[in-house]
């Protein structure tokens, strides 16, 4: 089990902090005038899905937990949560929304992602930093329309709505990064 500081904080980084795994959502520094620095943070319980908002001190150290991964494919999600197979056993495993998090909006069925673990109990998944989805709704591009700074509204395979630019049609595949949602780059056109 490693330890790290404020310092160290990063987007997806889990924690324990007050007996419980937390995930680092948001951060950022702050200094007060005659006052020792803070980091402020949005952490998520990786267990429950509460959000909270807290402070801690420049150079406070937390544990970062040993957590196993483990590769499954993405099966499906209804109203219980999402389903996933061990890809050694073939064992089904479900797990909620709200372990789930954001990683719900970049998850496509037969995606292999890693299942994170922790004292042999699910608590959520984890994405690589870019996934590549194929853009079913968006309004069409216009000839002409390739020059950069223009975006539109496109929703993905996976559900998620992201901002595209202009020249982005439907069927066209995508690469889109885990930790922002944002558009990188096109790979094939329809």
């Amino acid at each position: 089990m490693g330890v790290v500081e404020t310092n160290q904080f990063h987007k997806g980084l889990k924690i324990e902090y007050d007996g419980e795994i937390w995930e680092i959502i948001e951060y950022r520094h702050s200094k007060m005038a005659q006052r020792s620095a803070v980091m402020k943070t949005k952490i998520k319980n990786v267990v429950t899905g509460a959000v909270q908002e807290k402070s801690f001190r420049s150079g406070d150290a937390f544990k970062v937990p040993d957590m196993e991964r483990k590769n499954m494919q993405f099966l499906y999600k209804d109203e219980i949560g999402f389903h996933f197979m061990d890809m050694e056993t073939y064992d089904q495993h479900s797990i909620s929304k709200e372990q789930v998090g954001d990683a719900a909006d970049y998850i496509k069925e037969q995606q292999v992602v890693s299942v994170l673990y922790y004292n042999n109990e699910l608590m959520g998944v984890e994405l690589p930093t870019a996934v590549e989805l194929v853009v079913m709704e968006t309004e069409p591009g216009v000839k002409g329309d390739t020059v950069t700074g223009g975006t539109k509204s496109a929703t993905l395979e996976s559900g998620a709505t992201i901002q595209v630019p202009l020249f982005i049609d439907i069927g066209d595949e995508i690469k889109v990064d885990t930790r922002t949602g944002e558009y990188l780059e096109r790979l094939k056109k329809k």
